[in-house]
């Protein structure tokens, strides 16, 4: 069987999913505190990468570690969402499919941590 939602081509399923996109950004923004804090973080963060960047792939690591965390908290708030619409009940799975996404978010945070302070050690020791 065939999804009938899935028929979209062209300019029309750019233009959908990209609504579809900005939509999950609202909802995430509105919805999820943590990914509130994550985004008011990354406003900080991502033009003090411009500028403490030296180089484009210093630049690219530095930004890109402060994406990777809104990224997982996207995708840890979508299976929260998924756990929830099956079931409210407390189950061994469910609690493991949480905490298996939460443990995500908190290594993507760990290694942003890292990647900044490596960067900043690196400046500050005028390397």
């Amino acid at each position: 069987m065939t999804n009938p939602y899935k028929g979209r081509t062209g300019l029309n399923r750019v233009l959908r999913a990209t609504r579809h996109s900005l939509d999950g950004l609202r909802i995430a923004y509105r919805g999820e505190a943590a990914f509130r804090q994550e985004v008011w973080l990354a406003a900080v963060l991502v033009p003090l990468a411009l500028w403490l960047g030296r180089t484009w792939a210093e630049t690219a690591l530095l930004l890109g570690s402060v994406l990777l965390v809104l990224i997982v908290e996207l995708l840890n708030s979508g299976i929260e969402a998924a756990i929830d619409r099956v079931s409210l009940e407390l189950h061994d799975l469910s609690k493991r499919a949480k905490d298996l996404a939460s443990a995500a978010v908190f290594l993507s945070l760990l290694l942003c941590a890292v990647v900044w302070f490596m960067a900043i050690w690196h400046l500050a020791m005028g390397a």
